[in-house]
């Protein structure tokens, strides 16, 4: 009797911990002994839910021009464009997003991407990663982000 109330009690914790009907729980954590973080979050916690891994999206249109040759600003909403049209092909949003890791040539112009950043997280910010990199796959490429998100196990 006692394994099966153990048993009965596992299950009940699991699936309080993955949310009602199997949705995700996702905790922003920012501890107090870590600087304060500016537009993302030093931990994402995440509970159930399915998780999507977005490749690295980099500033090029539907028909593989690259749009926004030297412009970092224009580089970055196009970045984020696609992240938003890959995203949708799974059912998820930006705001499903817990984790980006993002590859600049220049970061120099961390204001203006930051500044682009912030239209598109408008929420609880992922946690983040900021590399500078020599180049990127094309020369005129300043910028490229790859994103985790994790969405409801249903949706």
């Amino acid at each position: 009797m006692k394994r099966q109330a153990l048993a009965a009690f596992l299950l009940l914790l699991v699936h309080g911990l993955a949310g009602a009907e199997g949705r995700r729980l996702v905790k922003h954590v920012n501890p107090r002994t870590l600087a304060r973080p500016n537009g993302y979050s030093h931990l994402v916690e995440v509970a159930g839910g399915r998780t999507l891994y977005v490749s690295g999206q980099v500033a090029v249109d539907q028909a593989g021009s690259v749009v926004g040759a030297g412009d970092l600003k224009a580089q970055t909403r196009q970045v984020f464009e696609n992240l938003k049209s890959a995203l949708g092909a799974a059912g998820a949003t930006l705001d499903d997003v817990v984790k980006i890791t993002v590859f600049m040539t220049d970061v120099s112009q961390l204001v203006v991407f930051r500044e682009v950043r912030d239209r598109y997280f408008t929420k609880e910010p992922p946690a983040s990663s900021l590399v500078e990199v020599a180049r990127l796959v094309r020369p005129e490429l300043m910028i490229e982000i790859e994103a985790v998100a994790v969405v409801e196990a249903d949706k």
